[in-house]
């Protein structure tokens, strides 16, 4: 790609996440050093009060003006930088045009959408253009799904070097976390319903655990994602369903794809939320289940939906405070079994709460990476591709230096 006047723009930089995109780039690479970044919005006010509450050290940081849905400003904010990252959900409401403008003019992009209708119509709709122009589109770059896609990777990595073939399952256990669910994600969660409740063919795109995967490679031996409780034999702890599972396993599996079956033709992937072990995590597991069964049952109906949101649930643009964002963390297990049954456990771990402090971060590495593919990576292809697709070891070094989180082996077992 020729290069632009910036590297990365933040689209949605007066929202809540948008600007904690915008403190961690800041705060790593500064403003007048080797990256090339701006930050982008629809309101000049609160774009230059976003700029004045970085810092002295912001003094010299660009303002784009560009709203989502006007679609000469946004060709023109794509046509100025080689990497889009976009803030601004839910997508399915305020993506369209710019995903759209990035695959016709060459753009790289990366999001932080969980809403798999959405990313199924703008694969459908764009890839040709993207593969044509050069653009590479991520989405999925922050909690979901950069702990799964680059977790498996790592994984994959590290059973070929030491078993010389890939683990034929892993599966993905939230342990311990420290941190709630981000308003972003809520509202995306609630946009995906209501359309699958109005729709039948979005609510047997949600069913089905190949329905991201390129059309001529969508099927395998997954099932539907867990929607109970149980003891699991490879994690060796009771689980219950985890409330990500159904994003997060599709881009895993998309990954694989993608990567020509790199991980198995026969691959299988589960996600799950962990509770311990014995009558306690048995208890959890139980109670874990019924809350989520509970939830998405309230969400399935107008009036129950309208008093989560008003009631229950994070608003968009919401978030907790900078200690709060500190103090919170995660680790995840990862557990895998070879063909031979050989069984490799590792860990993902991040050093700030999952929904804001560690997202912001991963959202604001994968732009970085994307917008040194060229010299990060190998040529990487156009189109609609995953974090471990496009980005691969280099998002994971950069994720490891700069974005606190973690990936290790834990234990072997021949």
């Amino acid at each position: 790609m020729k290069k632009r006047e910036f590297d990365v723009i933040i689209l949605g930089a007066t929202g809540f996440t948008g600007r904690l995109v915008a403190e961690h780039l800041l705060a790593t690479y500064g403003v007048s050093g080797s990256l090339r970044w701006a930050i982008a919005g629809r309101n000049p006010e609160k774009l230059g009060q976003i700029k004045q509450a970085l810092g002295p050290g912001a003094d010299a940081l660009p303002i784009i003006v560009a709203e989502s849905h006007d679609a000469d400003s946004i060709c023109a904010l794509v046509k100025r930088t080689q990497v889009v990252a976009s803030t601004v959900g839910p997508y399915s409401i305020h993506g369209n045009e710019l995903v759209a403008a990035c695959a016709r003019f060459g753009t790289h992009y990366c999001d932080l959408a969980g809403e798999v209708p959405w990313i199924r119509r703008m694969i459908d709709a764009h890839s040709g253009v993207a593969k044509r122009s050069g653009a590479v589109l991520v989405n999925c770059c922050g909690f979901d799904s950069i702990p799964s896609d680059i977790g498996v990777w790592f994984m994959q990595r590290e059973a070929q070097e030491r078993f010389g073939q890939p683990l034929q399952k892993i599966h993905f256990c939230v342990e311990d976390f420290s941190g709630g669910l981000s308003g972003g994600t809520a509202a995306s969660m609630m946009e995906v319903i209501e359309e699958a409740r109005g729709d039948r063919r979005c609510a047997r795109l949600l069913m089905n655990p190949y329905s991201l995967n390129p059309r001529n490679n969508a099927s395998g031996l997954d099932q539907r994602d867990a929607v109970g409780f149980g003891h699991d034999e490879i994690l060796d702890t009771w689980v219950a369903p985890f409330l990500m599972a159904g994003i997060n396993t599709r881009i895993v599996r998309r990954s694989n794809a993608l990567l020509g079956n790199a991980y198995g033709k026969d691959f299988r992937y589960a996600e799950y939320l962990g509770t311990g072990s014995g009558p306690t995590g048995l208890l959890k597991a139980a109670a874990v289940s019924g809350a989520m069964a509970t939830l998405f049952v309230s969400a399935a109906f107008a009036p129950t939906r309208a008093l989560l949101k008003r009631f229950a649930l994070p608003s968009p643009g919401e978030g907790p405070n900078e200690k709060e964002r500190n103090d919170g963390f995660y680790r995840i297990v990862l557990a895998g079994m070879d063909a031979e049954g050989r069984v490799l456990r590792g860990e993902v771990t991040g050093d700030r709460d999952p929904g804001y402090g560690s997202t912001s971060r991963m959202l604001g590495e994968a732009a970085v990476c994307l917008s040194n593919l060229d010299t990060d990576t190998e040529k990487t292809p156009g189109g609609f591709l995953t974090p471990a697709a496009a980005m691969g070891d280099a998002l994971l070094d950069r994720l490891q230096r700069n974005a606190g989180l973690g990936f290790e082996i834990k234990s072997q077992l021949d």
